[in-house]
């Protein structure tokens, strides 16, 4: 096992962690991301990408972490498919969605799901992006305004820095990446995992008037003692003319799992009720 894969289970220890003792209480039967019911794929932009759908209703994206897959999202399928038609797809190089070329970046990950929604003719969608799929996410409703009607964020940054990413994880990432990149004789695993690490080191760069050109409702999500710095958690919803800031307390990079039930019903009230900036007054008041 690469180091890689070890870092990344850093980033999700915690969720890991309650998703196993939830597993373990019988609460969670449908194997998400291998449901053969609920899935198909779909041949777009030189690579076929796995996709499941659940339920009915105004259409929900869900866009999961570097190196992970549908199955992060095992609490909200099933919460949001009660109302909604939820969409939730392995990202390019991840999951079930293989893709043997060297090349990936999060602005062609933006436009994969860009082209999914356009062979599923949906003219727009709210969308949850987790840490890497809050990146997606924020480059789909930058570059496809029209596509994103809400947006819904947690742990995602837009450089990749110290000011944005907890040093010491950012420094045993590159660590890792460098290691890796100079190995000889790589496997289709190493060269894999290579262009996953390579974005973590190297991307992304959203300048801040991109953020500020947002037209959709977004809620910026971030743990108080996330992986992403507080700091650029707050610089994040600053610069989003439409945006709530919700930090989750005692809480790291894995919300949408060790706080599933605050995280599903924050972002469906967040979805279900039109965004409104306080007066000067209701600001003492509320």
């Amino acid at each position: 096992m690469h180091r890689y894969i070890l870092t990344l289970l850093l980033l999700t220890a915690s969720g890991i962690y309650a998703s196993a003792q939830t597993l373990k209480a019988g609460k969670t039967t449908t194997s998400y991301g291998h449901n053969p019911s609920a899935g198909k794929y779909y041949n777009i932009r030189n690579f076929r990408m796995y996709c499941e759908e659940y339920g009915n209703g105004t259409p929900i994206l869900l866009i999961h972490g570097n190196g992970r897959s549908i199955e992060d999202f095992r609490y909200q399928i099933p919460f949001f498919a009660k109302t909604n038609r939820v969409i939730v797809a392995d990202s390019r190089a991840q999951g079930r969605s293989a893709d043997p070329s060297d090349s990936l970046t999060y602005d062609m990950m933006a436009e994969d799901f860009n082209a999914l929604l356009e062979a599923k003719h949906l003219d727009s969608v709210q969308v949850i992006g987790w840490s890497d799929g809050g990146i997606i996410g924020l480059l789909l409703a930058i570059k496809h305004p029209d596509k994103v009607k809400k947006l819904a964020i947690s742990g995602a940054n837009i450089a990749p820095d110290t000011f944005a990413i907890n040093p010491a994880l950012l420094s045993l990432v590159k660590a890792d990446y460098n290691d890796l990149k100079n190995k000889q004789n790589k496997t289709a695993e190493d060269r894999n995992d290579l262009k996953l690490m390579r974005i973590l080191v190297e991307e992304p760069n959203i300048p801040l008037s991109s953020l500020e050109s947002i037209q959709c409702p977004t809620l910026v999500i971030g743990g108080d003692q996330d992986l992403i710095n507080l700091q650029h958690t707050v610089l994040i919803s600053r610069h989003i003319p439409k945006s709530y800031l919700w930090i989750i307390p005692a809480t790291g990079h894995s919300g949408a799992i060790s706080r599933k039930d605050a995280f599903n019903s924050t972002i469906k009230d967040f979805f279900v009720k039109p965004y409104r900036r306080l007066s000067t007054t209701e600001s003492i008041f509320n």
